[in-house]
């Protein structure tokens, strides 16, 4: 099984650790970072917009990815929400043995 980063944002801290402590307690992230008040410039229905956001990266296994995705968006309050999984090449063993270990359902 191949572990990833998972990088979203949303639109505050609280819908962030929210969203976070559910993925973690279903096992669907073995962590989630939260990077508080970063600023966004994007275009979005046509106008050039600037707010603040949340940087989120979630360290998973490839497998949980669909599941994830799915938590995810149901609890995220953006229409088009920023959600894109990063494939780990290489990393420390104990690390991606962590992120396994924390996001199987048997542990």
């Amino acid at each position: 099984m191949k572990e990833m980063f998972v990088y979203a944002t949303a639109s505050s801290s609280d819908e962030a650790k929210k969203i976070a402590k559910i993925l973690v307690d279903q096992r669907l992230a073995a962590c989630v970072n939260i990077i508080p008040q970063v600023q966004s410039i994007y275009r979005w229905e046509g106008k050039i917009t600037e707010s603040s956001e949340v940087v989120m990266i979630m360290k998973t296994a490839h497998g949980k990815f669909k599941d994830l995705e799915r938590v995810f968006i149901a609890n995220h309050s953006y229409v088009c929400p920023a959600l894109v999984a990063i494939p780990i090449e290489q990393g420390l063993p104990a690390f991606l043995e962590w992120v396994r270990d924390n996001t199987r359902m048997d542990a």
